[in-house]
């Protein structure tokens, strides 16, 4: 990411750039500032975007032999068109001879590095991995969305803001946008604030109610569960989402039995890296074989409910007495 800043800051940009990773948000904002840099504002004739799978090539490879009109370069943009996984030997072959006065611009989830074409990008222009922020990165991005706001947040209310909503970037922004308007006539944002206006991620809503069963806070536990059935959540939705949490938390609890660090266990369970730090500390509140018979009760519900043994909501509601006891 540094390398690509530097080619915003000094605008010597390469020809060719491949975006990739999970961090939608970084990906976006990313496409749009190399977008702006490459093509003055409103410039629709020089650019031209290909998104998904089955694409024509040859349409593709005819328009960036077009000469651009009236302007330096042409830039077509590809998004999540799978090439870096498969099929894109061809396009690979043909970036050897790209004009000067094209740029292609790759935005993709996933790519294989050992692919022919991401080599080939790699040697004619520059690949850059967005992925997850790690929890300091994160933190510091936050206070410095607030500053810009003129406003004052501390990092204990930063860190309270992240659990509550979550750490996908898209969402933070959007969760942040709430509370400047909610603390319009006032200098610092507080975890007040952050209960007054944002909207608890289900996932997080999820992971607090394993959290109260793990504490034996029975009450909490209930409590969370009707407030997902309030929000129309179906209590099988909520069973599985619970089942799911508990699978991670097994599978945490394994790595760091394995002796696995926080961010090696973050990739191996495909979680984020702030997330991570607390399935290690709840996993550690749970033996093993208690998980293990967790996860075998969840599939024997599922049963009992698909067979008519037991009403759904009922279902979740006497697990969650049975383990919180």
């Amino acid at each position: 990411m540094k390398s690509l800043n530097e080619d915003l800051k000094t605008g010597q940009l390469k020809q060719i750039y491949l975006l990739f990773g999970e961090e939608g948000y970084l990906k976006r904002q990313y496409k749009n500032r190399l977008t702006s840099a490459m093509l003055p504002e409103g410039d629709t004739m020089n650019y031209a975007c290909y998104e998904g799978k089955g694409i024509d090539l040859r349409e593709v490879i005819d328009l960036a032999e077009t000469m651009p009109f009236f302007a330096d370069r042409r830039l077509i943009v590809f998004e999540n068109t799978g090439f870096f996984k498969s099929g894109g030997t061809e396009l690979a072959d043909y970036m050897k001879t790209l004009p000067e006065t094209t740029s292609f611009l790759f935005v993709e989830s996933e790519v294989d590095k050992r692919s022919k074409l991401y080599k080939t990008v790699k040697a004619k222009g520059r690949a850059v991995e967005l992925g997850f922020q790690d929890e300091a990165t994160l933190k510091r991005w936050v206070a410095g969305l607030v500053k810009k706001e003129k406003k004052q947040i501390t990092e204990q209310t930063v860190v309270y803001f992240l659990n509550k909503t979550g750490t996908d970037m898209e969402n933070i922004t959007k969760e942040l946008e709430k509370l400047y308007c909610y603390a319009l006539e006032r200098d610092a944002i507080t975890k007040e604030d952050v209960d007054a206006v944002c909207v608890t991620q289900i996932s997080n809503h999820i992971f607090d109610m394993v959290d109260a069963v793990s504490q034996k806070k029975q009450q909490r536990a209930l409590e969370l569960y009707y407030e997902l059935l309030a929000l129309k959540e179906p209590p099988m939705r909520i069973l599985f989402l619970m089942i799911r949490q508990y699978r991670i938390l097994h599978q945490v609890k394994g790595l760091l039995k394995a002796g696995y660090v926080r961010k090696e266990i973050a990739s191996q369970a495909g979680l984020h890296p702030f997330v991570a730090g607390k399935y290690m500390d709840l996993a550690k509140r749970f033996p093993t074989g208690e998980l293990r018979a967790v996860l075998e009760e969840g599939a024997e519900l599922e049963q009992s409910v698909k067979t008519g043994k037991l009403a759904d909501h009922l279902a979740v509601e006497l697990f969650l007495v049975k383990h919180s006891v």
